[in-house]
């Protein structure tokens, strides 16, 4: 690995963003972020709040530093606007894109601990309470603060140019974002990308990751009748759908958790894989579940297992009235269930290999209907990027970072790296038992503030001729501060 030197500029900026942590900067942005009532996954893609936490919102701050900012439409009416900023210093010199979501899952209000509510920023010691803190307000909080310390630092003159794409409506799973990224291919030309989402791996180690597991949200139906009989005077004659679903989903995974479906599968893990997960220890932390020993894909480690391999899991199983159960055969059954997948497997063929699964095993009648899905993205480990941002992390940091081949969970990722071309480097800010879609969502100011100078040191770093990645003599052209 290569070593980045510190040196008193360096220095300066870092303790610039330590100061702005600690003298309640961060904290202010973040209580008004934290403020606005964002939520995409409600069926509402024209909600107001989505557009002004925009452009009232992220705007006014970007401005200031150079940004020319266009709040544009969705292509996909599911969807909710965009920003697009660019800070362009010379059309000659490399561009980084970075990217953020403003909106956030929907507050489930009613189930916050008592003291707490989503809409508002609550403190209590090290655990800072709101819904965004960790995915994504508190996380895009940390690149600003960080970018715009990284400009005053070089006096207006960052050496590289900036686009930032912020879109709200990831939690919704960014219907839209793709078409929108193709109609603005030109504008978003760039030669790296970095953005903040996620968690670490574990709380006490900053992390950095390639790219992440991509996913497809599939249900199987069977309907056997349209409506239900009495289970006294037919059961025994009549089919029951939940009981064919039942056995439908065990041909599928079985009760540890492996997976049946060959096609379905990923690829062996390649050895430098496992040699990147080696040492990457997974739970352990006060709040993080107990691991299920023996769970899922027989001979591989926790890290290999939840990184490097797919997961077929069921999110919610239906049929009769769970909460009031009468004397009835239901009429009908579901089982929502997700594919979590690796790079190398056969995902766009998902519905055509679930259905001659089925049909094999004497499961004709069960219907499959796709929903969300994206694409399994990971950035080669040998890729020159990923040696010189672990360096700078851990320059910033004062300790190693974790280098995560991808995440185990799903971002929208693929458009980044397949669509535009780009080398992804990912540096979240939150951890695993932050409660991001749930109840008392929290960010560790810990974490944040440690967050502050990884990003600035990363954003520093890039404009420091020698020793980067970009293209040959990239740095070199004439620049004017915008």
């Amino acid at each position: 690995m290569t070593t980045t030197t510190m040196n008193p500029s360096r220095e300066q900026l870092l303790a610039s963003v330590q100061h702005h942590f600690d003298g309640g900067s961060f904290e202010a942005d973040l209580r008004r972020r934290v403020g606005w009532r964002t939520e995409s996954d409600t069926g509402q893609p024209g909600a107001p709040a989505l557009r002004q936490y925009l452009t009232d919102e992220i705007v006014p701050g970007l401005e200031p530093l150079g940004f020319a900012c266009e709040v544009l439409d969705n292509p996909d009416a599911r969807g909710g606007p965009v920003l697009l900023a660019r800070r362009v210093e010379s059309p000659d010199l490399p561009t980084l894109l970075t990217y953020g979501h403003g909106d956030v899952v929907n507050g489930q209000d009613a189930n916050w601990r008592e003291g707490l509510s989503p809409w508002e920023l609550k403190i209590e010691g090290d655990r800072w309470y709101g819904r965004g803190t960790a995915d994504n307000k508190g996380q895009h909080t940390v690149v600003l603060a960080a970018l715009a310390q990284t400009i005053a630092a070089r006096q207006g003159r960052l050496g590289y140019n900036v686009t930032l794409l912020m879109e709200m409506g990831e939690e919704a799973g960014s219907p839209g974002l793709a078409a929108f990224c193709q109609q603005q291919r030109e504008a978003l030309r760039a030669d790296l990308f970095i953005a903040s989402d996620g968690p670490r791996v574990n709380a006490a180690r900053p992390t950095l990751f390639l790219g992440s597991r991509g996913a497809i949200n599939f249900s199987l139906k069977m309907s056997s009748r349209p409506k239900a009989y009495h289970s006294g005077n037919w059961g025994g004659v009549l089919s029951n759908p939940a009981t064919v679903l039942a056995h439908a989903v065990a041909s599928m995974v079985d009760a540890r958790g492996r997976m049946l479906v060959p096609g379905l599968l990923p690829p062996p893990l390649p050895e430098k894989l496992r040699t990147a997960l080696k040492d990457v220890v997974i739970g352990g932390g006060a709040d993080d579940p107990a691991l299920t020993p023996g769970w899922g894909e027989p001979g591989l480690t926790s890290a290999e297992q939840l990184v490097g391999w797919n997961t077929l899991e069921v999110l919610a199983l239906g049929a009769g009235l769970p909460a009031r159960p009468v004397n009835a055969i239901p009429s009908s059954a579901v089982a929502h269930c997700q594919l979590r997948f690796v790079v190398g497997t056969n995902w766009r063929n998902v519905k055509d290999i679930v259905r001659a699964h089925l049909d094999a095993h004497g499961f004709a009648d069960v219907e499959i209907e796709l929903g969300m899905q994206c694409g399994a993205t990971r950035l080669d480990l040998h890729n020159p990027w990923v040696d010189w941002a672990l360096a700078s992390m851990q320059t910033s940091a004062g300790s190693p970072a974790t280098l995560l081949p991808n995440l185990a969970g799903s971002l929208p990722n693929d458009i980044f790296a397949d669509d535009l071309g780009l080398p992804t480097l990912w540096v979240p800010h939150s951890y695993p038992a932050c409660a991001q879609h749930a109840p008392n969502e929290h960010l560790l100011a810990s974490v944040a503030r440690e967050g502050l100078a990884v990003m600035a040191g990363l954003f520093w770093d890039l404009g420091e001729p020698g020793g980067v990645p970009w293209k040959e003599g990239a740095l070199t052209a004439e620049t004017t501060a915008p």
